[in-house]
């Protein structure tokens, strides 16, 4: 590819012919700031509709200004970004913002995590100098998951082009004209009503307080302060490689004995791991997989840990609705197996037991709602709160966090294995399922116990592994947008698999709704990928079926894998929606 070469602010500097300015100045590390702008985790699309007119730039020889995030660099470009005329034009786009925007931000659910409110201390700005009409719309906490506040949208676009173009979900869109445009489902209809899987990549990338999550905090608060009730919690894998980020600890720290000392802490009475339930899911999907092959049941098997991608197969693919697995996700079997054995075993009413989830996912909280996940009128999971909603637990109750001593799991449910950590990355669940079924299908030890064909944040990856005289040909979709080819693809026989696993989220759970906020990537993701997989090796039992309390679990309590209680109790069905 040829290069263009330029100069901004004096310094020269080559680039690749269709960059923009703004991709010249960040590798002379000059800062323009942006709002609508932004690099999607998927590391191929770009929102940049140059809609917030904040990151223009005086070019010479052209009348306007122009925005430096769709702006194509051209050969002897010359640009200013400091220039008098670029300011004061920077700064009035930004005024105008304001004026139409709520001043609430010590009330606001992004309040210190809000990019306009970051720009605007940037750029100094101390008063409202415009004045008028302001945009006034009902606010939709329809769903259990996101809320809207329209009244703080800047059209920016960021969560049409996640929710269309990455996801491919297609709910947002710009409705209406001129000053009464907003971004909303179709007809304005609430998100309950909408195709929406509450995946929570929306939320992630609003720049503002526009789209935010249903806030669980005070009903924890209750819950442990509530003298009747028998307060546990669960933690997903992906939480202890991203938790540490919010302390200011490096992307990929590994914080799990932290985590388990800061929930003593609060005040949980038991502190378990949804690894555990991780490895429980290996065993009834495994055995799935193996009665679906040696029965001729329906393949591909694909799995069902992601509530985002069922919801968005229920709506989209609901035609394939009997290859999906029929577990339950690691969340609801812990819920399950909590409300009913652990329950026994305490000699707790299962009505007095709160199971508390921590997740890295939004739609988990949609899930745990789900009348699907419920035994006899009593849900697996009471409430469900995100890794943001933990760390602000955290410091409000004043734990400081990083000089916390390590600490670990309760047992019989906080035991878990290798296999079930790396649930929390994209591929991890198959090559947990692999571990498995390669042993139970030759009877014999898998000595490398890496299928590194899977690994990786590729957002489609296919393989074949040999196992006896049978090639067992698998794939790996993350993001929306990646799992409808895939299924598309399976829609039209064009494609021969025997097990599919799919997340939501690009990079699976590491890169969750729910998640610390990333306003750039910069290998973040990577190091949450790398330290889960080095939690796996660093463990001494990395299969699934050799945790020896799960092994008990099925002694004790459900009896034989894939079996009557086990599909009472860790099944569930799908609605075609």
């Amino acid at each position: 590819m040829s290069l263009v070469t330029l100069t901004i602010n004096n310094k020269t500097i080559q680039v690749e012919e269709g960059s923009t300015i703004l991709d010249a100045a960040k590798k002379l590390n000059i800062n323009i700031p942006t709002l609508c702008h932004l690099k999607l985790h998927d590391r191929k699309t770009e929102n940049k509709p140059g809609s917030c007119r904040v990151c223009v730039v005086e070019v010479e020889g052209r009348k306007n200004l122009a925005p430096a995030c769709c702006t194509p660099v051209t050969d002897h470009m010359e640009v200013k970004t400091n220039s008098i005329k670029a300011i004061k034009a920077r700064r009035m786009m930004v005024e105008l913002l304001l004026s139409d925007h709520p001043q609430e931000c010590l009330l606001c659910e992004k309040n210190t995590e809000c990019d306009l409110q970051r720009l605007t201390a940037d750029l100094g700005i101390k008063s409202i100098k415009y004045s008028g009409e302001m945009s006034k719309f009902p606010k939709d906490s329809s769903s259990y998951s996101i809320i809207r506040d329209l009244d703080k949208c800047i059209l920016c676009r960021r969560c049409v082009t996640m929710c269309n173009d990455v996801q491919t979900v297609g709910v947002l869109s710009a409705v209406g004209r001129g000053f009464e445009t907003v971004i909303a489902p179709a007809f304005a209809d609430p998100m309950l009503e909408t195709s929406c899987t509450f995946c929570g990549q929306c939320v992630a990338v609003c720049p503002t307080g526009a789209l935010t999550e249903v806030n669980n905090v005070s009903k924890v608060w209750d819950a442990l302060n509530d003298d009747d009730k028998i307060v546990i919690v669960q933690t997903a894998p992906a939480i202890r490689a991203a938790l540490g980020e919010e302390f200011g600890l490096e992307p990929g720290t590994v914080v799990t004995g932290k985590m388990v000392a800061a929930l003593r802490a609060l005040g949980f009475q038991r502190i378990f791991d949804t690894d555990f339930a991780a490895d429980l899911t290996i065993i009834e999907e495994a055995s799935e997989l193996l009665h679906r092959i040696e029965h001729g049941g329906k393949l591909p098997i694909l799995t069902s840990c992601c509530p985002g991608w069922i919801k968005f197969f229920e709506h989209q693919f609901n035609d394939l609705l009997d290859i999906p697995s029929t577990c339950k996700s690691p969340q609801q079997m812990f819920g399950a197996v909590a409300k009913t054995y652990l329950a026994e075993k305490m000699g707790v009413d299962p009505k007095n037991l709160v199971v508390v989830s921590i997740m890295p996912c939004l739609a988990k909280k949609y899930e745990a709602a789900r009348p699907e996940m419920s035994n006899n009128g009593v849900p697996d999971v009471d409430i469900v709160i995100s890794t943001r909603e933990l760390a602000k637990m955290i410091k409000e109750a004043g734990i400081d966090f990083t000089s916390l001593e390590d600490e670990g799991f309760d047992n019989p449910l906080g035991e878990s294995t290798g296999a079930g950590i790396i649930f929390g990355t994209t591929g991890g669940v198959l090559e947990a399922a692999l571990r498995t079924t390669y042993e139970w299908m030759t009877n014999e030890e898998l000595k490398d116990v890496n299928f590194n064909q899977v690994r990786g944040l590729k957002g489609i990856k296919e393989a074949s592994i040999k196992i006896n005289d049978m090639d067992i040909n698998v794939a790996v979709a993350s993001g929306l947008g990646n799992a409808r080819k895939l299924l598309e693809d399976i829609r039209a026989g064009k494609a021969s698999y025997h097990m599919i696993e799919i997340m939501a989220c690009p990079g699976g759970c590491i890169d969750g709704g729910g998640q610390p906020y990333l306003h750039e990537n910069n290998g973040i993701i990577e190091k949450r990928m790398e330290a889960l997989y080095e939690e796996d090796s660093n463990k001494v039992l990395r299969k699934s079926h050799e945790n020896p309390f799960i092994k008990q679990l099925y002694d004790e309590y459900l009896g034989k894998p894939y079996g009557e209680k086990a599909h009472e109790l860790l099944h569930t069905t799908y609605v075609k929606r």
